[in-house]
């Protein structure tokens, strides 16, 4: 198995030794959720703190194996997005792209990482009904599944990104139907 990029980086350890929980949580999730993970292209992994500074943290660690991509306000705080120069293996695809959202007011029940968003590509829409295609009623209607959808959006991002969120309440799969680069792009046009 090839190395993480982010092994060896002493501010990101903590992140290092989460990484296969959160494998294990996700592709637990999915098959709860009866869904075939490696059909969708993954576009960012993100992780959650409660502190400024394990933000902090995070991010000198980041900028060592990556470059910072975009920083923006997004729902009063900080969303950083980090283009990593090796991608990271989780469950089967390589990921180059982590999203490192400042501490808001929500408490995670966990700090680590804590979704991965994949893209639906199409009508942003008809974003929530393409996505709910892809479950079985009986997955959307197992005890703790729940689902939020939501269109967050960034001072300059010209194109409409909604999400649609599925979590367990442990781990959490997102759907929207453009990748972060084209976000970041819009904001620079």
């Amino acid at each position: 198995m090839p190395s993480s990029p982010l092994a060896g980086i002493a501010e990101l350890e903590d992140l290092v030794a989460d990484l296969s929980r959160f494998e294990l949580a996700l592709e637990t999730f999915a098959q709860k959720l009866q869904l075939d993970l490696p059909a969708f292209p993954a576009d960012h992994i993100s992780v959650r703190c409660h502190q400024v500074a394990t933000a902090e943290r995070w991010r000198r660690g980041f900028e060592q194996c990556g470059s910072l991509l975009s920083e923006n306000q997004i729902n009063g705080r900080a969303i950083c997005l980090f283009d990593l120069r090796e991608p990271l293996r989780v469950c089967s695809w390589q990921i180059d792209v982590i999203e490192l959202p400042y501490p808001g007011e929500r408490r995670y029940p966990h700090e680590g990482w804590e979704h991965v968003e994949l893209v639906l590509p199409g009508d942003p829409e008809t974003l929530y009904a393409r996505a709910l295609t892809h479950f079985s009623d009986e997955a959307l209607l197992a005890p703790g599944i729940k689902l939020k959808y939501s269109s967050p959006q960034g001072e300059n991002e010209r194109l409409p990104n909604p999400t649609l969120a599925v979590s367990d309440g442990s781990v959490t799969l997102k759907f929207h139907p453009h990748t972060l680069r084209e976000i970041v792009a819009s904001e620079q046009a």
